[in-house]
């Protein structure tokens, strides 16, 4: 809440490379991989995909190309499984990835009374337990149609570059959040649209394109580089939450190679 003006205030956070070291969808493969639903030839194609997105990021071409890939991927997959070895393995996996300056940011961003909005282009089974274990408000991710308990190939909703935007605009309508009182974070030039949506973007661990972008509007630009398990320490406010602001997560990029190594599902 802000106090000069009674309106509601919120700090959406991009995922992959801004609140956590890696792609949260990538990181999932080898439980993928022990539970049947990929195979030994999509883990090492994973690994790469990983590398790849580390060094570079991926281009929009790119990123369209693995979202194509990964709804044929997924194609008749049983959510109640994915949910459960999300449930089953997600502090043991993405614990240890979470950027320890950003648990201090999203702490300060809910000691001055902000909300936490988690906004991701991975799919809503992995994003959500992720954001409730940060501690976040709400979340935003991609929706894949479900039908009798299973994945049809078809997206309900991709959350990814001008969609983000058009979400966290739907959300700020129903929350009754001021943009322009807002602030946002990530670390890929496709997520543009999501930080010039609010009064307060920042650009985090940001990509050659964004770095630019940054450069040309006057964006403040954080480097986050310390991953620290969340169960070694309780984040307490900084005090210099304004001079801080940084969070996000470039799941875009990450997203479309998160599901790169996932080549095809294993035969039932």
């Amino acid at each position: 809440m802000d106090p000069s003006t009674g309106a509601r205030t919120a700090a959406f956070f991009d995922l992959d490379k801004t609140v956590i070291a890696k792609s949260s969808l990538l990181a999932f493969s080898r439980p993928f991989f022990q539970e049947g639903l990929i195979n030994r030839r999509a883990v090492l194609k994973s690994a790469y995909a990983q590398f790849v997105f580390m060094q570079a990021g991926a281009d929009a071409d790119q990123i369209e190309r693995m979202r194509a890939h990964i709804t044929a991927l997924c194609t008749g997959w049983d959510v109640e499984q994915v949910r459960s070895i999300v449930e089953e393995t997600l502090h043991d996996i993405v614990d240890p990835l979470v950027y320890k300056e950003a648990t201090q940011l999203i702490a300060d961003h809910r000691a001055a009374g902000h909300d936490v909005v988690v906004v991701s282009a991975s799919g809503q089974e992995i994003v959500a337990p992720i954001a409730e274990m940060l501690g976040a408000t709400h979340c935003v991710a991609t929706r894949m149609v479900v039908a009798e308990g299973r994945y049809t190939g078809e997206v309900e909703f991709y959350c990814y570059a001008g969609n983000k935007a058009v979400a966290i605009r739907e959300l700020a309508e129903t929350e009754g959040y001021k943009l322009e009182e807002c602030h946002a974070y990530s670390d890929s030039a496709t997520d543009e649209p999501m930080l010039a949506a609010v009064g307060h973007p920042t650009a985090v661990n940001p990509d050659r394109a964004l770095r630019k972008v940054a450069a040309q509007q006057g964006w403040p630009v954080l480097t986050f580089s310390d991953p620290v398990s969340l169960r070694a320490r309780i984040p307490t406010p900084s005090g210099t939450a304004v001079a801080a602001t940084a969070i996000g997560i470039g799941a875009v990029a990450a997203a479309g190679l998160a599901w790169y190594g996932l080549r095809r599902r294993r035969k039932a």
